[in-house]
């Protein structure tokens, strides 16, 4: 199974592009768990629910996975939790930093912030998608993990994901060479 990571800062197409790259390759997308997870709370998400959101992403994933066809994209994964946490509470908890360390995708595709901000009650800091998106790239690059940055609009930001994932699809599995940031 190849599995890709969309990630990157509030409001940046992450899940545009997931949905419609599964619709392209005909395999399945895993939504964002926290999603779905906040709209359901009547009240303001605390520390303890950024766990119950990872390990709910972790599970989804899971799920989904046994329905994808060769490819599986995911819309977020735990960076994006570490970070969410990091920043709203000042620390992450240590079960998404371990598992970070074993987290595995073939590929992550950083979705630029180039676009305009779409008002949701869930988004919290249109002023900051610039810190968060360099925040996402310097651990994407510390952790020498395989990313593309996609920019641009819409149908743009898609020609660059193809263009990123369709070597991954032709290559023997283990000998693909990541696309250089």
């Amino acid at each position: 199974m190849i599995r890709i990571a969309v990630t990157g800062p509030e409001s940046t197409g992450k899940s545009t592009i997931s949905r419609q790259l599964a619709e392209h390759y005909q395999t399945v997308w895993v939504p964002e768990y926290a999603r779905a997870y906040v709209a359901q709370l009547d009240r303001p998400y605390t520390r303890a629910d950024i766990l119950t959101i990872a390990q709910g992403q972790v599970r989804l994933e899971r799920e989904l996975e046994a329905q994808a066809h060769r490819l599986l994209i995911t819309d977020t994964e735990l960076l994006v939790t570490k970070i969410w946490s990091e920043h709203a509470f000042g620390t992450c908890p240590e079960w998404i930093l371990q598992r970070l360390e074993s987290q595995h995708y073939d590929l992550y595709l950083l979705a630029g912030i180039d676009i305009p901000w779409e008002p949701d009650p869930q988004r919290e800091h249109p002023h900051l998608r610039e810190h968060f998106y360099q925040l996402y790239r310097q651990e994407l690059q510390s952790r020498e993990w395989p990313f593309v940055e996609i920019w641009g609009h819409l149908p743009y930001r898609m020609t660059q994901a193809i263009t990123a994932i369709d070597p991954l699809l032709s290559a023997p599995r283990g000998r693909y060479n990541s696309p250089k940031v």
